[in-house]
Protein backbone atom coordinates (compact mmCIF):
# COMPACT_ATOMS: atom_id res chain seq x y z
CA UNK A 1 0.00 0.00 0.00
CA UNK A 2 1.31 3.02 -0.63
CA UNK A 3 1.66 4.74 2.50
CA UNK A 4 0.88 8.86 1.24
CA UNK A 5 -2.26 7.06 -0.10
CA UNK A 6 -3.58 8.70 2.85
CA UNK A 7 -1.48 11.64 4.07
CA UNK A 8 -1.60 11.35 8.01
CA UNK A 9 -2.37 15.11 9.51
CA UNK A 10 0.87 15.37 11.16
CA UNK A 11 2.94 14.96 7.70
CA UNK A 12 3.21 18.16 5.71
CA UNK A 13 6.79 19.51 5.14
CA UNK A 14 7.42 22.36 8.74
CA UNK A 15 11.33 22.25 9.43
CA UNK A 16 14.18 22.77 7.00
CA UNK A 17 17.88 22.11 7.90
CA UNK A 18 20.23 23.48 5.46
CA UNK A 19 23.98 22.66 5.99
CA UNK A 20 26.68 24.37 3.58
CA UNK A 21 29.81 22.41 3.85
CA UNK A 22 32.89 23.56 5.69
CA UNK A 23 30.99 27.12 5.84
CA UNK A 24 32.97 28.59 8.59
CA UNK A 25 35.91 30.82 8.13
CA UNK A 26 38.41 33.49 9.14
CA UNK A 27 38.52 36.97 7.96
CA UNK A 28 40.67 37.58 4.33
CA UNK A 29 42.40 39.83 2.97
CA UNK A 30 40.95 39.38 0.02
CA UNK A 31 38.17 40.91 1.53
CA UNK A 32 39.60 43.24 3.43
CA UNK A 33 39.40 41.79 6.77
CA UNK A 34 35.60 39.95 6.04
CA UNK A 35 35.26 36.56 5.33
CA UNK A 36 34.02 34.47 2.13
CA UNK A 37 30.48 34.34 3.61
CA UNK A 38 30.55 38.15 4.98
CA UNK A 39 31.73 38.94 1.58
CA UNK A 40 29.61 37.47 -0.58
CA UNK A 41 26.64 39.15 -2.16
CA UNK A 42 23.54 37.64 -0.71
CA UNK A 43 20.86 39.58 -0.86
CA UNK A 44 18.19 36.45 -0.48
CA UNK A 45 19.98 34.50 2.39
CA UNK A 46 20.57 38.18 4.01
CA UNK A 47 16.95 38.70 3.77
CA UNK A 48 16.19 35.50 5.44
CA UNK A 49 18.46 36.41 8.05
CA UNK A 50 17.01 39.71 9.33
CA UNK A 51 13.88 37.98 9.94
CA UNK A 52 15.67 34.93 12.27
CA UNK A 53 17.91 34.76 14.86
CA UNK A 54 21.10 34.43 14.59
CA UNK A 55 23.73 32.63 16.38
CA UNK A 56 27.13 30.37 16.54
CA UNK A 57 28.11 26.65 17.06
CA UNK A 58 30.72 24.27 17.81
CA UNK A 59 29.80 21.23 16.07
CA UNK A 60 31.31 18.89 19.10
CA UNK A 61 33.32 21.60 21.55
CA UNK A 62 35.81 24.90 21.29
CA UNK A 63 38.53 22.81 21.26
CA UNK A 64 38.07 19.82 18.47
CA UNK A 65 37.85 19.98 14.63
CA UNK A 66 35.76 18.31 13.38
CA UNK A 67 35.24 15.75 10.31
CA UNK A 68 32.32 15.89 7.96
CA UNK A 69 31.20 12.40 9.61
CA UNK A 70 31.54 13.43 13.17
CA UNK A 71 30.26 17.06 13.15
CA UNK A 72 27.06 15.69 11.03
CA UNK A 73 26.14 13.07 13.59
CA UNK A 74 26.43 15.34 16.04
CA UNK A 75 24.17 17.79 14.48
CA UNK A 76 21.85 15.56 14.20
CA UNK A 77 22.12 14.42 18.36
CA UNK A 78 24.28 11.73 18.24
CA UNK A 79 27.28 11.37 20.30
CA UNK A 80 29.82 11.97 17.56
CA UNK A 81 32.57 9.43 18.87
CA UNK A 82 30.31 6.32 17.76
CA UNK A 83 30.50 7.69 14.09
CA UNK A 84 32.13 5.10 11.82
CA UNK A 85 32.45 7.00 8.33
CA UNK A 86 33.82 4.31 6.10
CA UNK A 87 30.33 2.39 7.30
CA UNK A 88 28.79 5.58 6.02
CA UNK A 89 30.02 5.94 2.99
CA UNK A 90 29.28 2.58 2.37
CA UNK A 91 25.74 2.90 2.70
CA UNK A 92 25.52 5.82 0.94
CA UNK A 93 27.01 4.25 -1.75
CA UNK A 94 24.42 1.28 -1.58
CA UNK A 95 26.92 -1.48 -0.48
CA UNK A 96 25.40 -4.06 1.00
CA UNK A 97 27.77 -5.22 3.85
CA UNK A 98 27.98 -8.00 6.57
CA UNK A 99 29.19 -7.06 9.73
CA UNK A 100 32.25 -7.80 9.94
CA UNK A 101 33.42 -6.92 6.13
CA UNK A 102 36.05 -4.47 6.24
CA UNK A 103 35.41 -1.14 4.45
CA UNK A 104 37.92 2.34 4.30
CA UNK A 105 37.26 5.28 2.61
CA UNK A 106 40.50 6.24 0.11
CA UNK A 107 41.68 8.52 -2.04
CA UNK A 108 42.98 8.06 -5.49
CA UNK A 109 46.87 10.14 -4.26
CA UNK A 110 49.66 10.69 -6.05
CA UNK A 111 53.52 9.22 -4.38
CA UNK A 112 56.92 10.06 -5.51
CA UNK A 113 57.87 6.22 -4.77
CA UNK A 114 57.07 3.64 -3.03
CA UNK A 115 61.00 4.00 -1.47
CA UNK A 116 61.11 7.36 -0.41
CA UNK A 117 56.98 7.51 0.73
CA UNK A 118 56.93 11.48 -0.09
CA UNK A 119 53.09 12.04 -0.43
CA UNK A 120 52.91 15.08 -3.98
CA UNK A 121 49.28 15.41 -3.47
CA UNK A 122 46.80 13.08 -1.72
CA UNK A 123 43.88 14.05 -4.00
CA UNK A 124 45.87 13.61 -7.17
CA UNK A 125 45.75 17.22 -7.73
CA UNK A 126 42.01 17.21 -7.82
CA UNK A 127 41.84 16.44 -11.35
CA UNK A 128 40.86 12.96 -11.68
CA UNK A 129 37.93 12.29 -14.37
CA UNK A 130 35.53 9.97 -13.60
CA UNK A 131 36.07 8.02 -16.98
CA UNK A 132 39.89 7.97 -15.71
CA UNK A 133 38.75 6.74 -12.13
CA UNK A 134 37.14 4.23 -13.68
CA UNK A 135 39.47 2.56 -15.60
CA UNK A 136 41.85 2.98 -12.82
CA UNK A 137 39.17 0.76 -10.64
CA UNK A 138 39.20 -1.75 -13.09
CA UNK A 139 42.36 -2.76 -13.03
CA UNK A 140 42.76 -2.78 -9.45
CA UNK A 141 39.86 -5.12 -9.49
CA UNK A 142 41.46 -7.54 -12.26
CA UNK A 143 45.00 -7.48 -11.21
CA UNK A 144 45.42 -7.15 -7.28
CA UNK A 145 46.09 -10.41 -5.87
CA UNK A 146 45.30 -11.03 -1.85
CA UNK A 147 43.97 -14.30 -0.37
CA UNK A 148 40.77 -12.52 0.42
CA UNK A 149 37.77 -11.55 -1.71
CA UNK A 150 37.85 -7.72 -1.94
CA UNK A 151 36.01 -4.56 -4.07
CA UNK A 152 37.11 -1.02 -4.59
CA UNK A 153 34.66 1.24 -5.55
CA UNK A 154 35.67 4.63 -7.34
CA UNK A 155 33.23 7.11 -5.96
CA UNK A 156 33.28 10.94 -6.68
CA UNK A 157 36.25 12.34 -8.57
CA UNK A 158 39.50 11.27 -6.66
CA UNK A 159 37.48 9.42 -3.44
CA UNK A 160 36.38 5.89 -3.33
CA UNK A 161 35.81 2.90 -1.16
CA UNK A 162 37.47 0.14 -0.73
CA UNK A 163 35.61 -3.65 1.07
CA UNK A 164 37.00 -6.86 1.75
CA UNK A 165 34.56 -9.10 2.53
CA UNK A 166 34.67 -11.93 5.57
CA UNK A 167 34.92 -11.13 9.20
CA UNK A 168 37.67 -8.75 10.12
CA UNK A 169 39.24 -6.43 13.12
CA UNK A 170 38.96 -2.47 11.98
CA UNK A 171 41.50 -1.63 14.73
CA UNK A 172 44.35 -0.40 12.48
CA UNK A 173 45.75 2.57 11.67
CA UNK A 174 45.68 4.54 8.60
CA UNK A 175 47.85 4.61 5.35
CA UNK A 176 46.31 8.45 4.31
CA UNK A 177 48.93 11.12 4.99
CA UNK A 178 45.78 13.06 7.06
CA UNK A 179 45.92 12.50 10.47
CA UNK A 180 43.21 13.15 13.24
CA UNK A 181 43.79 12.73 16.53
CA UNK A 182 41.98 13.99 19.67
CA UNK A 183 40.15 16.62 17.66
CA UNK A 184 43.20 17.97 15.96
CA UNK A 185 43.98 17.46 12.16
CA UNK A 186 47.41 17.58 10.61
CA UNK A 187 49.34 16.46 7.17
CA UNK A 188 52.26 13.63 6.86
CA UNK A 189 54.89 14.37 4.51
CA UNK A 190 55.24 10.86 3.90
CA UNK A 191 52.46 7.73 3.82
CA UNK A 192 52.66 5.11 6.17
CA UNK A 193 51.90 1.02 5.98
CA UNK A 194 49.15 0.26 8.47
CA UNK A 195 50.16 -0.69 11.83
CA UNK A 196 47.84 -2.87 14.25
CA UNK A 197 46.25 -1.19 17.28
CA UNK A 198 46.02 -4.80 19.11
CA UNK A 199 47.89 -7.46 19.61
CA UNK A 200 44.88 -9.74 18.27
CA UNK A 201 46.34 -12.21 15.18
CA UNK A 202 43.24 -10.91 13.21
CA UNK A 203 44.11 -7.47 13.38
CA UNK A 204 47.87 -8.26 11.86
CA UNK A 205 46.11 -9.66 9.51
CA UNK A 206 43.78 -7.00 8.33
CA UNK A 207 46.61 -4.63 8.18
CA UNK A 208 48.90 -7.23 5.97
CA UNK A 209 45.68 -6.93 3.53
CA UNK A 210 45.53 -3.39 3.28
CA UNK A 211 49.32 -2.81 2.75
CA UNK A 212 49.50 -6.30 0.00
CA UNK A 213 46.50 -4.00 -1.37
CA UNK A 214 48.49 -0.53 -1.70
CA UNK A 215 51.92 -2.32 -2.69
CA UNK A 216 49.80 -4.04 -5.62
CA UNK A 217 47.50 -1.54 -6.31
CA UNK A 218 50.82 1.12 -6.52
CA UNK A 219 52.35 -1.04 -8.99
CA UNK A 220 49.27 -1.93 -11.44
CA UNK A 221 48.15 2.18 -11.22
CA UNK A 222 51.99 3.51 -12.09
CA UNK A 223 52.32 1.54 -15.06
CA UNK A 224 48.99 2.24 -16.28
CA UNK A 225 48.39 3.63 -19.25
CA UNK A 226 46.04 6.51 -18.21
CA UNK A 227 48.75 7.73 -15.30
CA UNK A 228 51.98 8.02 -17.90
CA UNK A 229 49.08 9.79 -20.35
CA UNK A 230 48.58 12.26 -17.47
CA UNK A 231 52.51 12.56 -16.64
CA UNK A 232 52.55 13.69 -20.28
CA UNK A 233 49.93 16.31 -20.44
CA UNK A 234 51.40 17.55 -16.93
CA UNK A 235 48.91 16.64 -14.83
CA UNK A 236 50.12 14.21 -11.75
CA UNK A 237 49.70 10.19 -11.96
CA UNK A 238 46.86 9.09 -9.55
CA UNK A 239 49.24 5.73 -8.55
CA UNK A 240 48.38 5.28 -5.19
CA UNK A 241 45.44 3.92 -2.86
CA UNK A 242 45.20 5.74 0.16
CA UNK A 243 43.35 4.37 3.20
CA UNK A 244 41.50 5.90 6.08
CA UNK A 245 38.79 5.13 8.88
CA UNK A 246 38.38 1.69 8.98
CA UNK A 247 35.38 -0.28 10.10
CA UNK A 248 33.55 -3.38 10.23
CA UNK A 249 29.82 -2.51 12.14
CA UNK A 250 27.42 -0.22 11.34
CA UNK A 251 26.80 2.22 14.22
CA UNK A 252 23.45 3.19 15.78
CA UNK A 253 21.81 6.66 14.93
CA UNK A 254 19.01 8.31 16.48
CA UNK A 255 15.83 7.64 14.35
CA UNK A 256 14.05 10.27 12.45
CA UNK A 257 10.14 9.95 11.32
CA UNK A 258 8.74 11.25 8.65
CA UNK A 259 11.97 12.81 7.11
CA UNK A 260 13.64 13.42 3.67
CA UNK A 261 17.24 14.01 2.70
CA UNK A 262 18.51 15.68 -0.21
CA UNK A 263 22.24 15.04 -1.21
CA UNK A 264 24.30 13.58 -3.16
CA UNK A 265 27.72 12.59 -1.43
CA UNK A 266 27.72 9.04 -0.23
CA UNK A 267 28.97 10.05 3.55
CA UNK A 268 25.45 12.25 3.86
CA UNK A 269 23.40 10.07 2.18
CA UNK A 270 24.62 7.04 4.57
CA UNK A 271 24.50 9.11 7.77
CA UNK A 272 20.77 10.01 6.39
CA UNK A 273 20.20 6.67 5.43
CA UNK A 274 21.49 5.20 8.81
CA UNK A 275 18.99 7.55 10.64
CA UNK A 276 16.06 6.85 9.11
CA UNK A 277 15.54 9.07 6.34
CA UNK A 278 14.67 8.48 2.62
CA UNK A 279 16.88 10.08 0.19
CA UNK A 280 16.45 12.24 -2.75
CA UNK A 281 19.46 12.49 -5.24
CA UNK A 282 20.62 13.33 -9.06
CA UNK A 283 23.07 11.97 -10.57
CA UNK A 284 26.00 13.98 -10.54
CA UNK A 285 27.74 15.68 -13.38
CA UNK A 286 30.88 13.41 -14.77
CA UNK A 287 33.81 15.25 -14.23
CA UNK A 288 35.18 15.68 -18.22
CA UNK A 289 37.86 17.92 -18.51
CA UNK A 290 40.38 18.04 -15.47
CA UNK A 291 38.28 21.47 -14.29
CA UNK A 292 37.44 20.04 -10.72
CA UNK A 293 35.98 23.67 -9.83
CA UNK A 294 34.12 23.88 -13.27
CA UNK A 295 32.27 20.84 -12.56
CA UNK A 296 31.55 21.30 -9.02
CA UNK A 297 29.83 24.80 -10.43
CA UNK A 298 27.68 23.04 -12.79
CA UNK A 299 27.05 20.07 -9.93
CA UNK A 300 26.18 23.06 -7.19
CA UNK A 301 23.55 24.56 -10.00
CA UNK A 302 22.01 20.99 -10.60
CA UNK A 303 21.83 20.76 -6.43
CA UNK A 304 20.42 23.93 -5.93
CA UNK A 305 17.85 23.88 -8.68
CA UNK A 306 16.99 19.95 -7.54
CA UNK A 307 16.57 20.57 -4.32
CA UNK A 308 14.09 23.21 -4.87
CA UNK A 309 11.93 20.72 -7.38
CA UNK A 310 12.16 18.00 -4.88
CA UNK A 311 10.96 20.18 -1.83
CA UNK A 312 7.64 21.54 -3.65
CA UNK A 313 7.32 18.11 -5.21
CA UNK A 314 7.26 16.50 -1.78
CA UNK A 315 5.93 19.15 0.29
CA UNK A 316 3.61 17.02 1.88
CA UNK A 317 5.01 13.71 2.17
CA UNK A 318 7.43 14.81 5.31
CA UNK A 319 7.71 17.05 7.69
CA UNK A 320 11.40 17.42 8.07
CA UNK A 321 14.20 17.87 5.40
CA UNK A 322 17.60 17.70 5.49
CA UNK A 323 19.47 19.20 2.61
CA UNK A 324 23.46 18.99 2.15
CA UNK A 325 25.38 21.46 0.22
CA UNK A 326 29.02 20.03 -0.41
CA UNK A 327 30.50 21.75 -2.77
CA UNK A 328 31.49 24.92 -0.29
CA UNK A 329 33.93 22.87 0.99
CA UNK A 330 36.29 22.43 -1.30
CA UNK A 331 37.41 26.00 -1.74
CA UNK A 332 38.40 25.83 1.73
CA UNK A 333 41.01 23.07 1.54
CA UNK A 334 42.21 24.69 -2.09
CA UNK A 335 42.67 27.91 -0.48
CA UNK A 336 40.59 29.63 -2.91
CA UNK A 337 38.15 32.60 -1.01
CA UNK A 338 37.37 33.82 -4.11
CA UNK A 339 35.85 30.44 -5.30
CA UNK A 340 34.09 29.64 -1.74
CA UNK A 341 32.46 33.45 -1.98
CA UNK A 342 31.31 32.42 -5.70
CA UNK A 343 29.66 29.06 -4.48
CA UNK A 344 27.94 31.03 -1.93
CA UNK A 345 26.31 33.52 -4.13
CA UNK A 346 25.16 30.71 -6.76
CA UNK A 347 23.62 29.15 -4.10
CA UNK A 348 21.83 32.52 -3.06
CA UNK A 349 20.90 33.15 -6.79
CA UNK A 350 19.47 30.06 -7.78
CA UNK A 351 18.18 28.57 -4.56
CA UNK A 352 18.19 30.99 -1.61
CA UNK A 353 16.24 33.07 -4.01
CA UNK A 354 13.23 30.57 -3.92
CA UNK A 355 13.56 29.50 -0.54
CA UNK A 356 12.41 32.58 1.37
CA UNK A 357 9.12 32.99 -0.72
CA UNK A 358 8.73 28.67 0.49
CA UNK A 359 9.20 28.79 3.53
CA UNK A 360 6.69 32.30 4.74
CA UNK A 361 4.35 31.09 2.06
CA UNK A 362 4.04 27.60 3.97
CA UNK A 363 5.03 28.83 7.77
CA UNK A 364 8.30 26.39 7.58
CA UNK A 365 10.96 26.63 10.14
CA UNK A 366 14.25 27.09 8.94
CA UNK A 367 18.24 26.37 10.14
CA UNK A 368 20.94 27.61 7.96
CA UNK A 369 24.80 26.46 9.19
CA UNK A 370 27.46 24.67 8.62
CA UNK A 371 29.06 21.26 9.28
CA UNK A 372 32.43 22.61 10.35
CA UNK A 373 34.79 25.83 9.48
CA UNK A 374 37.21 25.39 6.87
CA UNK A 375 38.98 28.55 6.96
CA UNK A 376 40.62 28.86 3.38
CA UNK A 377 44.13 30.23 4.95
CA UNK A 378 44.47 26.60 6.85
CA UNK A 379 43.06 24.34 4.20
CA UNK A 380 41.55 22.33 6.74
CA UNK A 381 38.98 21.86 8.95
CA UNK A 382 39.45 23.58 12.42
CA UNK A 383 37.95 23.90 15.58
CA UNK A 384 36.86 27.34 14.69
CA UNK A 385 32.59 27.84 15.72
CA UNK A 386 30.14 27.68 12.67
CA UNK A 387 27.47 30.94 12.09
CA UNK A 388 23.54 29.61 12.40
CA UNK A 389 21.10 31.02 11.81
CA UNK A 390 17.03 30.18 12.55
CA UNK A 391 14.38 31.34 10.76
CA UNK A 392 10.83 30.43 13.30
CA UNK A 393 7.70 32.35 11.07
CA UNK A 394 6.36 33.01 14.54
CA UNK A 395 9.34 34.91 15.98
CA UNK A 396 10.67 38.43 15.88
CA UNK A 397 14.44 37.63 14.14
CA UNK A 398 17.83 39.86 15.01
CA UNK A 399 17.75 41.92 12.38
CA UNK A 400 20.95 41.23 11.11
CA UNK A 401 22.72 39.81 7.99
CA UNK A 402 24.35 36.68 7.85
CA UNK A 403 27.66 36.07 8.60
CA UNK A 404 30.61 35.29 11.63
CA UNK A 405 31.01 37.90 13.51
CA UNK A 406 26.93 39.12 13.43
CA UNK A 407 25.86 35.54 14.89
CA UNK A 408 28.74 35.89 17.76
CA UNK A 409 25.94 38.73 18.31
CA UNK A 410 23.20 37.02 17.85
CA UNK A 411 20.29 36.33 20.03
CA UNK A 412 20.94 32.35 20.04
CA UNK A 413 24.17 32.71 21.65
CA UNK A 414 26.56 29.46 21.25
CA UNK A 415 25.30 26.86 21.06
CA UNK A 416 26.92 23.03 20.33
CA UNK A 417 25.94 20.51 17.76
CA UNK A 418 24.40 17.93 19.57
CA UNK A 419 21.68 20.61 20.93
CA UNK A 420 21.09 22.32 17.85
CA UNK A 421 17.70 20.53 17.04
CA UNK A 422 16.70 20.58 20.47
CA UNK A 423 17.28 24.03 20.66
CA UNK A 424 15.78 25.14 17.80
CA UNK A 425 12.80 22.59 18.46
CA UNK A 426 13.22 20.82 15.26
CA UNK A 427 12.86 17.62 17.46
Amino acid sequence: MNIYKFRHPLLGMRKILVILDGLGDISSDKFHGKTALEAANMPNLNMISKKSKLGFMYPISEDYAPESDTAIVSILGNNFDISERAEFEALGLGLKLRRGDLVLRTNFGTVENMNSKKMIDRRAGRTLTTEEAKQLAKAINEKVKIPVKFEFFPTVQHRGILVFYGGFSDNITNTDTYVHEKGKIWMKANFDWSQTLDDDENTEFAANLVNAFVDQSYKVLNEHPINKNRVKKGLLPANIILTRDAGVEMPKLNPFRSALAIANMPLEKGIALASGMQIASFEYPKMKNYDVYSNLHQGLEMMSAFALKTLKKRKDDFNFCYIHFKETDVPGHDNKPLEKKAFLELIDKIFFKELKEYIEKNKIKLIVTGDHSTPCKFKTHTSDDVPVLFYNPEETGDSLTFGETNCRRGSLGKIYGINLLKKTDFV
